[in-house]
């Protein structure tokens, strides 16, 4: 059985999507998931990049997108009221209801957290919701405390260790996949593809790049 780190942020869409597709993609396959919020902002930010929401064209392009594959694929969506948006509170309360080791969170508390955002249209931020999904999750812990602030720290810092540069990221074998795109990739890959093996996926990278650094 290969194990899957998912590291996943609500804000983003194509997180959501993959996160509903997964049970489907990897069908008839034998794996565990453990399911790791991280702030997508920082890993961003760490990688000298800009979100798609902050490049008005990409943002435009990205929200259509997405809504095109959620009626594709059959997995119901709608933009929330305001996007992007603070998803702090989302990504504490996630770890702060949770009882499981090294970070991660149960697939009940995602699905929970990730519909809250993309199923209905309405703020995401917005108090009131946030109290009141709150109120149904019953969280052990402070989702304001410091113990909750730093797993969410250490989480996206491991990610980036790891070489995780957005979300989705699945790592297997400390091979990254990423996007709702690789869920076909990550299936081969558990499926045992002799490609995996081959030099595409080894020597792809190793090549000069006629860029300057920095």
């Amino acid at each position: 059985m290969k194990h899957i780190d998912f590291y996943l942020d609500f804000i983003s869409p194509y997180a959501y999507l993959a996160f509903e597709q997964l049970p489907q993609a990897l069908e008839g396959l034998s794996y565990e998931v453990a399911y790791k919020p991280v702030l997508l902002g920082a890993i961003v930010r760490h990688h000298g990049q800009r979100a798609p929401a902050e490049i008005p064209a990409k943002r435009s392009w990205t929200y259509r997108h997405v809504l095109w594959l959620g009626h594709a694929h059959g997995i119901p969506i709608e933009m929330p009221a305001t996007h992007p948006y603070n998803p702090l509170p989302h990504l504490r309360l996630a770890l702060a209801a949770t009882a499981l080791p090294g970070g991660a969170i149960n697939r009940y508390l995602a699905e929970t957290l990730f519909r809250e955002v993309w199923r209905g249209g309405l703020e995401a931020a917005d108090p009131a919701r946030l109290a009141a999904l709150a109120q149904r999750l019953q969280p052990a812990r402070d989702p304001a405390g410091a113990e909750v602030k730093s797993q969410l720290k250490a989480n996206t810092d491991e990610a980036i260790a790891r070489g995780v540069f957005g979300t989705p990221a699945f790592v297997v074998d400390d091979r990254v996949f990423w996007g709702f795109d690789g869920l076909a990739m990550l299936r081969a890959y558990l499926a045992s593809d002799d490609w995996f093996a081959g030099p595409q996926w080894a020597q792809a990278d190793q090549r000069p790049s006629a860029l300057a650094p920095g």
